[in-house]
């Protein structure tokens, strides 16, 4: 059986992640605009990029390509907050409202980052 390579595995789940109705921590699409996406890569304990600015709006996705499970977890705990991603796995959420939303892994509470949306 033939493996898909990664990215088309990764471009089909974001695919089918922003045809998921609007609400908190989903992603959208709405009246025929594409939907702004980005991307947060997980590696050696660390998010890259640290700091990432967005437009309102835009679903962010979080993949693990480290070897050991992280999550995602904002500051409060419950504005956005994912299960254990392992290697390959990923994690998204829709920003529709300004502000800074500072986040870590809670498995490894020193890996912190934020999302700036404007």
């Amino acid at each position: 059986m033939k493996r898909a390579a990664p990215f088309a595995v990764f471009t089909a789940v974001l695919a089918m992640t922003l045809v998921v109705t609007a609400g908190n921590g989903q992603a959208s699409q709405s009246g025929g605009k594409s939907a702004a996406v980005a991307g947060v890569k997980i590696d050696n304990f660390s998010f890259a990029p640290a700091t990432l600015t967005i437009a309102a709006g835009t679903t962010v996705t979080w993949t693990n390509d480290d070897d050991v499970p992280h999550t995602v977890v904002s500051d409060d705990k419950t504005t956005f907050k994912s299960s254990a991603l392992d290697t390959g796995d990923h994690f998204s959420y829709t920003f529709n409202k300004s502000g800074k939303y500072s986040y870590f892994c809670s498995v490894h509470p020193r890996m912190t980052a934020e999302v700036v949306v404007q």
